[in-house]
């Protein structure tokens, strides 16, 4: 009895609806787990990077410095340098136009950076709405391979005269694999979505608060502009 209700023997001995209902999940479980190593890798380098350009940023260094800095190592540098990167361009590409009104100046400084800032979220947020879907679908996926099943089963009962829970019991838990396989499928992918939306939310405050503080560096440097003669390099 054991062996005849072994995971194994019920997945081998599956209807073949049920059997491609497994298989899809399984695959999609595979996918799942790949994109949560992913995400995890992905996050700890954003966070990596920011933290690394925000300790640079504090230190005192000339935000010109800074910008020539981002400006070569755009490729491998974070969303929070690449913000920066950003603003500064603008500001400077205003500046060199002799625009001087200030509120010009910050309003376009603040649109380069969030137009960055929508760019970097989308990259961070990539694959997240796939693990949403897993986690949303998969058990729906497995129910419907178990249905199937009973289906199945019943309809090869219908032929005995005497029916058993010996007769009954391994159609059933044939069926029944394809929802446990389901929810395998979807408790990774909600708890990997939960916790990864939280760590999204977290670097979009932390790029939305550096913004807010660099706009007021910005705000400071047209005010001091403003009331003497600019020197040759951005100062804090």
């Amino acid at each position: 009895m054991n062996q005849e209700l072994s995971i194994l023997h019920l997945v081998l001995n599956a209807s073949i609806v049920v059997q491609l209902v497994m298989l899809l999940l399984i695959s999609i479980s595979i996918a799942s787990w790949a994109a949560i190593f992913r995400k995890l890798f992905s996050l700890g380098k954003v966070k990596s990077l920011n933290d690394a350009f925000e300790r640079e940023f504090w230190s005192g260094a000339s935000l010109n410095d800074l910008f020539l800095a981002a400006t070569k190592n755009a490729r491998s540098a974070g969303p929070m340098e690449r913000i920066f990167a950003s603003g500064m361009r603008e500001f400077q590409k205003l500046r060199e136009r002799r625009i001087a009104d200030p509120g010009t100046l910050m309003d376009g400084a603040r649109r380069a950076m969030r137009a960055s800032f929508q760019r970097e979220m989308d990259v961070v947020e990539t694959h997240l709405s796939f693990l949403a879907s897993v986690g949303s679908v998969s058990p729906y996926v497995g129910l419907f391979g178990t249905v199937w099943g009973i289906m199945h089963a019943f309809t090869g009962l219908a032929a005995l005269t005497q029916v058993t829970l010996a007769t009954v019991a391994p159609g059933i838990a044939e069926a029944l694999v394809a929802t446990a396989i389901g929810l395998f499928a979807a408790i990774p992918a909600v708890v990997a979505y939960n916790r990864f939306a939280r760590d999204i939310d977290r670097i979009a405050i932390r790029l939305e608060t550096f913004m807010e503080e660099f706009s007021n560096i910005l705000q400071r440097n047209v005010g001091a502009q403003a009331a003497a003669p600019a020197p040759a390099a951005a100062q804090r």
